[in-house]
């Protein structure tokens, strides 16, 4: 292999597009993750941007909507400084799509012996698929790096994988970039098999008899089963993945919560009467099911249970990071009399998930994960046409007024904000604070962030363990480290953080609410505090985010409590709690960018795993 790295469009004004995604920020930190490495590698480096000569026309689209983007000699025309050329990097001018527009890219390739580009870049949808499909009609091949590409369509970025990958290209991420680059092999195109949904298929009709009430009794003895076993699972959940006992075991209650939950609902449909026109609910048939690592018993069995329940089968790809978990969760609805095939587990990764989620015998999809996945999984339901189901995370934010109890606020807040090391979709990302109360509020959260136990994970009294891998702990550093650079305030109450994967629990204050620190959820240990003069400003910041998970407000004032509940833009709303955490009867989904379809629990089970079906004559 004889590769060369193609960065293209790493200029400010697309970095600056809004709905970037992945943000900004994170783009940039893994483009110059392979920039740093290839250059270290002695790999050619060619930089690839748009211009625009003054008084020279742009594309024509840009001319018809007055665009004036990548202006020679602007600050949207540079590339931000870690991705700037050094010597003897050539950065080579286009005006359209492709990098490969003139012949000066391919010149320049061929004169260094290359065969293979790497590419990296905005936006994947249009100007790095054009330069990977010239680049590929032109005998090269080609690498992406998966994770340092980023795009303002995603539902567009995410079609454009899936039809380059294993066509025109491999997407890899940068780590399998770099490894690729220094000798290793990048790997044949994953079959993307999704074993077990031909089972599930298989075992449908069976289970689909199974009286209702049976059902339930499988659902409860699976409760039970884990609830006398939950302080093992506990322990295996801060092994595998970092979260504290004292989390993990009311995570085993919730679980146990939910497949009751769901029994009785199902009961409660098969037993109401038929309405106007005879409808009634059928089930789908085969569900399939993607969940993450952060709860890996209780997110699951938020789905598994309504799954199974009104009488569907499961196809359920859990996270590898907690595969043991996993594993014991499946076998407990075998040990409880569920039959082969009600709950299929496939292994796997995200290329898994894709395959499940593309099998023509999955009638609909259930998703928690983050907003790039959500991406994927609608691009594919919409175009199946199949219901889709999917919780995507939350930028939080709780409204803290002078007139409440700023202690209580301020503990609530801050264990909210830390524990489990934030790493909870729920988790109380942001607090917009009265500006006649700010100092005194930071002075209590300070301390109360410092009395939370930060350590071992399977310590009793741990509040904040370590975050998932090494990885998760860069890119959160990463976040802090460029609110820092952007002129933010940052407090980190317990000083240096112990070793291997921790992050300590801090405090950002940020001013400017376009920061990326403050626009998008870290899923870290970080609580972003902001400024509001008056009431109308706090609601305008607390609902000035994608996504709108939960949020919350800290006042005893009726009118400020009637103005949260009717203006707030979240599909939770707590008054005088914190954002993290919620029962098992209530609806949980998100609002904007944090949820699609139906929300999980409550009446959104019957909604999502069953359908309607009205019966004439």
């Amino acid at each position: 292999m004889r590769p060369a790295l193609l960065l293209v469009d790493l200029q400010n004004d697309f970095l600056r597009a809004p709905g970037l995604e992945p943000p900004a920020g994170e783009v940039v930190a893994r483009a110059k993750a392979l920039l740093e490495g290839c250059r270290a590698r002695s790999v050619p480096v060619v930089h690839v941007r748009t211009t625009v000569a003054p008084g020279a026309p742009a594309m024509p689209h840009w001319e018809h909507a007055g665009v004036r983007s990548c202006l020679a000699g602007t600050d949207g025309h540079a590339f931000p400084p870690p991705l700037r050329p050094v010597a003897n990097e050539p950065t080579i001018d286009k005006t359209f799509y492709s990098g490969f527009g003139s012949a000066v890219l391919e010149e320049t390739l061929r004169a260094l012996a290359v065969d293979t580009v790497l590419v990296a870049g905005v936006h994947l949808h249009g100007c790095v698929r054009a330069t990977v499909l010239d680049a590929y009609q032109r005998g090269f091949a080609v690498l992406v790096a998966e994770d340092a590409v980023g795009s303002h369509e995603p539902f567009h970025a995410a079609s454009t994988r899936r039809w380059l990958d294993g066509r025109a290209a491999r997407f890899l991420p940068v780590a399998r970039l770099l490894a690729t680059v220094s000798g290793g092999a990048p790997g044949a195109v994953p079959a993307r098999s999704a074993r077990g949904v031909e089972a599930a298929h298989a075992a449908r009709p069976h289970w689909r008899r199974v009286a209702v009430a049976e059902r339930g009794l499988v659902l409860d003895r699976v409760a039970a089963i884990l609830e006398a076993d939950a302080p093992a699972l506990a322990l295996r959940m801060a092994r595998e993945t970092g979260k504290p006992v004292r989390y993990g075991l009311p995570e085993v209650a919730r679980g146990a919560a939910l497949l009751r939950a769901a029994a009785r609902r199902a009961q409660a449909v098969e037993a109401s009467p038929a309405r106007e026109g005879r409808a009634r609910r059928r089930p789908h048939g085969v569900v399939g099911l993607v969940t993450p690592w952060n709860s890996p018993l209780a997110i699951p069995l938020g789905k598994i249970g309504p799954a199974l329940a009104f009488g569907n089968t499961a196809a359920w790809k859990p996270s590898p990071v907690a595969a043991s978990i996993s594993s014991a969760l499946a076998r407990s609805f075998l040990d409880a009399g569920a039959p082969p095939g009600a709950l299929e587990m496939l292994e796997g990764d995200a290329d898994v998930a894709r395959a499940l989620m593309e099998h023509e015998r999955v009638r609909a999809i259930s998703v928690t994960g983050s907003p790039a996945a959500g991406a994927v999984a609608q691009e594919i339901a919409a175009r199946r046409r199949v219901p889709l189901q999917a919780e995507l995370g939350g930028n939080n934010g709780a409204i803290v007024w002078a007139d409440t109890d700023l202690d209580r606020a301020a503990a609530r807040i801050a264990e909210g904000a830390f524990g489990q090391a934030g790493q909870r979709c729920t988790a109380n990302r942001r607090v917009i604070v009265d500006a006649a109360c700010l100092g005194a509020l930071l002075e209590r959260l300070v301390a109360s962030t410092a009395a939370l136990v930060v350590g071992d994970p399977e310590d009793p009294a741990t509040h904040v363990g370590p975050l998932v891998s090494s990885d998760a702990k860069a890119r959160v550093e990463g976040v802090i480290s460029r609110a820092r650079e952007a002129g933010a305030g940052v407090v980190v109450p317990h000083g240096k953080a112990p070793p291997g994967a921790f992050v300590a629990p801090t405090i950002v204050t940020c001013d400017d609410p376009r920061q990326e620190i403050a626009t998008e959820e870290t899923f870290g240990p970080v609580l972003v505090v902001q400024r509001a003069e008056t009431f109308a400003r706090a609601l305008e910041l607390l609902n000035g985010v994608r996504q709108g998970l939960a949020a919350s407000l800290f006042s005893p004032s009726v009118d400020r409590r009637a103005a949260f509940l009717e203006e707030a833009e979240a599909g939770i709303l707590k008054l005088d709690e914190a954002t993290a955490d919620a029962g098992v009867e209530a609806p949980f989904g998100g609002w904007k960018a944090s949820g699609v379809g139906p929300p999980e629990h409550g009446d959104g089970d019957v909604e999502f795993y069953t359908r309607a079906q009205a019966l004439y004559g």
